[in-house]
């Protein structure tokens, strides 16, 4: 039975992967979003000194009583998309999930965004995903996520993963993608920039952005000719460091 969309591990050998490829050290405190049956969660905790394990079905509650009870695992039932991550005690260090494919890309920018503590990632997700995240620019799947994490984080595919190591098993391809952070991220203004650029992939992105926010188009053709980049730049042409420097050209600090 497939829980709220989730699919469980149910290869030994590949959850010992995943751990391996997390490279966690004694002093690493996890985050796991999604702790399903806690076939992760109960390696991470013999990995970690703690684990925030975050789960949203309550239906699981009673097989995930023993590992619970363990006292470097911490359980919070909640959704990870409110839950107030910066509460979490001791800050994480890490995160390493089988992430709910149907809330993968939002989670990880959450954490990106929320939880500057956390320096890397090691995360199961839908191989399409994955293939979005590391795109780069000039890819027909080079879009805002794209950029987003590649401000903030360095990203690698760490292996693909059969369907067949999933209960049930999956109708798409899976892959474990490796984060690796290397900078703060985007800021606010980055953010809504990014997004409003690829709101409208068919248009330059000056004319994206003026169907977004009515009479930016003048200051964005500028500030791309600033940066020596054609004033019918498309988003997709543009690598994440130059949404940075475009964003700084329209939101000069004060």
């Amino acid at each position: 039975m497939v829980r709220l969309g989730q699919n469980f591990l149910a290869d030994p050998n590949l959850l010992d992967a995943i751990v391996r490829d997390a490279g966690l050290g004694a002093d690493d405190v996890v985050l796991e979003i999604g702790a399903g049956e806690g076939v992760l969660t109960e390696r991470l905790a013999r990995a970690a000194t703690h684990v925030h394990a975050v789960e949203l079905d309550r239906g699981l509650a009673g097989v995930l009583a023993p590992i619970a009870e363990r006292p470097e695992v911490e359980l919070h039932w909640a959704d990870a998309m409110d839950f107030d991550l910066a509460t979490l005690r001791p800050a994480p260090t890490a995160v390493v999930s089988n992430l709910p494919y149907s809330v993968a890309t939002p989670v990880i920018l959450r954490t990106i965004e929320g939880l500057p503590s956390v320096r890397r990632w090691t995360v199961m997700v839908q191989r399409e995903i994955a293939d979005r995240l590391r795109a780069e620019p000039g890819s027909r799947v080079y879009g805002s996520p794209s950029v987003l994490v590649q401000l903030a984080c360095e990203v690698k595919l760490l292996r693909t993963v059969d369907p067949a190591v999933f209960r049930p098993r999956p109708r798409v391809e899976s892959a474990i993608l490796g984060l690796r952070r290397t900078g703060p991220g985007a800021d606010e203004a980055t953010r809504d920039l990014v997004r409003a650029a690829f709101a409208h992939r068919r248009k330059a992105l000056a004319r994206s952005l003026e169907h977004v926010r009515p009479g930016s188009l003048g200051p964005a053709r500028k500030a791309l000719a600033a940066l020596e980049l054609p004033e019918d730049a498309r988003a997709e042409a543009l690598a994440p460091g130059q949404f940075a420097a475009l964003s700084a050209k329209l939101h000069p600090a004060s």
